[in-house]
């Protein structure tokens, strides 16, 4: 479904599934089982677990984009004037929200086509930055450092006032870049679960050497758990739940409103930072460890040591003495052999803490993340399994 198409049907008061390109939308259970008002329901998940149909009413997106104005307004940028780029496809939820802040600010909205993101001279030459008007985009670290690749996508995001990164960790080696460049890189997190973005880091805290994803948003409570360090949110825009069958399942929230994520985090100085998954965290020889803070540390090690490293994924196996272990796929560049990759990354690794090193190293030419720059874990789990059985 297009936007316009989208608009009529919420004006009508109904609900509509957006599913992605190859994907079925889930069954609709009886209209009285869906919560009141119109709303969508979007694809959750696929990183650790299953997929999942997300509730959000209407509203809840409402109330996220006055939370983003209000966040906006903060620094010192009018969201009306706000020139709202959106290179994300609708049926996720970090692309529906730019259409409906633009919709409800009355500001302008221009949507990037897939193909023009990945070349950054014609990206450059396709979406002018208009003078004197502000213009803002919310990336995934993997479309950032493709555009910070070559000289005209640098030039390009150097006219954005304001760069939402999340959906992933952002690699230090890319921010240390980022602001070496002076872009103004806006850290956030959020979740389908949240209608988008719940903390974001200003531009200026960034800049400054700030790391991590800021303070909450104006309509938003964080917290971590004592015993897990789960981020917890509470607000008004959490989802009455998903769907299963012809039932909607609640989002499971305390007594007092909240909500626990998958996520592990950590207060510091500037606010929120995300450790982890905590469903895709391992415990190797009595440490916990968290592979995608492992994969980020790796990936800037390999590229200070200038190993043509493409990709990169660290999947836990059993492990009689250690109870898990972690085994790295990884996917060079084009040339270099994968065996004289693999030399170079034990080299990195070396001086690691035991429980942090790869076991072993599994070369993995179709190694991909999704568009969105997120992993499909339980996918290369499975791939991993299959190619052990031959």
């Amino acid at each position: 479904m297009d936007w316009p198409g989208l608009q009529a049907a919420w004006q009508g008061g109904a609900w509509v599934a957006l599913a992605g390109p190859g994907e079925q939308a889930p069954p609709f259970p009886d209209a009285a089982r869906l919560p009141e008002g119109p709303g969508v329901v979007v694809g959750s998940g696929g990183t650790t677990g299953g997929r999942r149909w997300c509730l959000q009413p209407y509203a809840h997106l409402e109330a996220s984009a006055r939370a983003t104005a209000a966040w906006l307004e903060a620094q010192d940028l009018d969201p009306a004037r706000c020139l709202h780029l959106n290179p994300l496809p609708l049926h996720h939820v970090s692309g529906l929200l730019p259409r409906v802040r633009a919709a409800q600010w009355g500001s302008g909205h221009l949507a990037i086509a897939p193909a023009v993101m990945r070349d950054p001279a014609a990206l450059a030459a396709a979406v002018p930055i208009p003078a004197g008007r502000p213009a803002v985009l919310s990336l995934v670290p993997t479309q950032l450092r493709r555009l910070m690749a070559e000289p005209p996508g640098v030039e390009w995001l150097c006219q954005l006032a304001v760069i939402w990164v999340g959906g992933a960790a952002l690699p230090p080696e890319l921010a240390a870049s980022a602001r070496h460049h002076g872009l103004r890189l806006a850290p956030c997190y959020g979740a389908t679960e949240t209608a988008a973005m719940v903390a974001a880091l200003a531009p200026g805290a960034f800049l400054a050497g700030g790391e991590g994803c800021g303070q909450p948003l104006s309509d938003v409570e964080l917290r971590l758990d004592s015993a897990t360090a789960a981020v917890e949110v509470r607000c008004g825009r959490l989802s009455p739940g998903w769907l299963q069958g012809d039932r909607v399942v609640p989002l499971a929230t305390t007594a007092d409103g909240w909500w626990r994520s998958g996520d592990a985090g950590r207060q510091t100085s500037t606010g929120l930072r995300i450790l982890g998954r905590l469903d895709g965290a391992i415990s190797s020889g009595g440490e916990t460890v968290f592979p995608e803070q492992l994969e980020v540390r790796l990936m800037a090690a390999a590229q200070n040591a200038g190993l043509p490293l493409e990709a990169l994924l660290l999947l836990p196996e059993a492990d009689p003495e250690w109870g898990q272990r972690l085994v790295a796929l990884v996917r060079p560049r084009s040339g270099p052999s994968v065996e004289s990759l693999i030399q170079g990354l034990r080299g990195c690794v070396a001086s690691w803490p035991p429980a942090e090193r790869p076991r072993r190293w599994v070369g993995c030419p179709s190694l991909t993340p999704t568009a969105t720059g997120k992993w499909r874990r339980s996918h290369w789990q499975a791939w991993l399994r299959s190619l052990e059985a031959g």
